[in-house]
């Protein structure tokens, strides 16, 4: 059996366990999606934004690049962040990194990837922006802190893009958070919760 091949095995083994658990699983999840949470993470497979979180399809609205950045040019993310917040009324924006990441050790090294190099340079414009808080780190402190500074920065453009401020000028409720997620332990962290 191919790969591919067990992978559509896997899928029709697992649809088949959630009828069995919940014969009205699939009709309750195709009449709506109305998550509560806007989920912007790393494009990394092993950090699954629904089971981190033990939620289930629809429970959360997901978006993933490298590195989990939120660009003013992006209009992907933006597209993903307005839908969320205007169509959906998502109440919670969460911006998840982690620990281990391959964009951030990238940038780091600096060595040209190719067509990524662009995309890179928004975390090398934070490295340049808190270069004195990490000369004083060794290699793996260094790309530890910058996963976390990159996690609260890009919460930062979050709560300065044109859609979270509309938002808040029609009295929306929503609330963005900063958190990082281990690799060794699976467990996330809480940076900062702010109210916006």
């Amino acid at each position: 059996m191919s790969d591919i091949t067990q992978l559509l095995e896997n899928n029709r083994q697992w649809s088949e366990e959630q009828r069995n658990s919940d014969p009205e699983f699939f009709n309750k999840l195709s009449e709506r999606q109305k998550p509560e949470y806007l989920w912007i993470g790393c494009s990394d497979s092993r950090v699954p934004a629904n089971q981190i979180v033990g939620l289930i399809p629809g429970d959360i609205f997901v978006h993933r690049n490298v590195a989990n950045l939120v660009v003013h040019t992006d209009f992907n993310c933006l597209s993903v962040l307005q839908y969320a917040v205007d169509v959906l009324k998502v109440k919670h924006v969460i911006i998840c990194g982690h620990y281990g990441c391959g964009g951030i050790d990238a940038a780091l090294k600096e060595e040209s990837l190719g067509l990524i190099d662009n995309w890179l340079g928004h975390i090398r414009d934070i490295v340049y922006k808190h270069r004195e808080e990490l000369l004083h780190l060794n290699e793996h402190d260094k790309a530890a802190r910058l996963c976390e500074l990159n996690v609260l920065e890009q919460a930062d453009n979050v709560k300065r893009s044109s859609i979270v401020k509309e938002a808040l000028k029609r009295g929306q409720s929503l609330q963005v958070h900063s958190w990082i997620y281990s690799l060794r332990n699976g467990r996330l962290k809480n940076l900062s919760e702010v109210i916006v």
